[in-house]
């Protein structure tokens, strides 16, 4: 039987377990008050995959058990960049104190923080696989990868897999709905996430730019889902996106008459240093809340 080992965090600055996952997550959720969430994942460095499950408690922090075949400390440390509780947030609540929007937004949504994919391999995957399919298919197609290639582990009577590891993913040859351009593009990240390319703390290191263009090395990887892989999947916290939706906030938030352009919208962001990543997510997420009550 795999050993369970057991993890505490303080959140440095506000952090809601709940709130993350209501607004990010999806994860399995267990326990009497469902209160304990369950996220698997290989893990960087490829030795093996680990299923982190994790809950809140007052006066505690936020505690997990980490079972698998991974190290646990590295397996413990990436569950920590997915939820950005690797990251000091003392002075997040400063931002909207200096900016009355993002302030309203902080406490609208309880100083929401980014949640990331398991890693930048994953992330990559992801957007390879979903590209010209919907949101729902392409989380479909990952499961069925996770079920068939993946290391299932068994946590609180719930069986959890992980994404199938990239020595694991580089053996498919042919799966349902994916064409044989996707697999090889699968396969080429796959390559790069052995060689270390695609390693969250390498990515974080380099100059966002740098990064991206680094990771549009990859075949089938352009302008949008290299920013979305450093972005989301390496978590870069001080910088800015460009994708439609978040300029559209802004330009909703802060009653402008178009969408800013780039010299616009970093001069608006300017007070939003050094997290401008978050609160840009912040945006992202009312902007989108904002269209689905309006029925868009």
């Amino acid at each position: 039987m795999t050993a369970s080992h057991t993890r505490t965090v303080s959140p440095r600055g506000p952090f809601g377990l709940a709130n993350q996952n209501r607004h990010f997550g999806g994860w399995i959720t267990t326990g009497p008050d469902g209160g304990t969430v369950v996220m698997g994942f290989p893990v960087e460095g490829w030795s093996g995959s680990a299923a982190v499950a994790l809950r809140e408690d007052t006066g505690v922090g936020v505690t997990g058990t980490v079972t698998g075949t991974a190290d646990p400390d590295v397996a413990w440390r990436q569950a920590m960049a997915v939820l950005s509780l690797d990251v000091d947030a003392t002075g997040y609540a400063d931002v909207g104190r200096r900016d009355a929007v993002i302030g309203a937004l902080q406490a609208e949504y309880a100083h929401l923080r980014p949640v990331l994919f398991h890693s930048p391999y994953e992330a990559a995957c992801a957007f390879v696989i979903a590209h010209r399919l919907s949101v729902v298919a392409g989380r479909r197609i990952r499961r069925r990868l996770a079920e068939a290639y993946g290391t299932a582990m068994v946590v609180e009577g719930t069986t959890v897999h992980a994404f199938p590891a990239p020595e694991a993913l580089l053996r498919v040859d042919a799966f349902p709905s994916l064409t044989p351009e996707k697999i090889e593009r699968l396969h080429g990240i796959a390559r790069s996430a052995l060689s270390g390319d695609l390693a969250r703390a390498r990515l974080r290191a380099m100059p966002v730019a740098e990064a991206m263009a680094d990771v549009r090395r990859l075949r089938g990887v352009g302008e949008f889902f290299a920013s979305a892989i450093v972005l989301r999947g390496a978590g870069v916290v001080d910088a800015i996106p460009g994708d439609d939706i978040t300029l559209a906030g802004v330009r909703r938030l802060y009653g402008l008459a178009q969408p800013p352009g780039a010299d616009e919208f970093a001069a608006i962001a300017e007070a939003w240093r050094p997290y401008r990543m978050w609160c840009s997510v912040l945006v992202h997420v009312a902007e989108r809340r904002h269209r689905e009550a309006a029925g868009h």
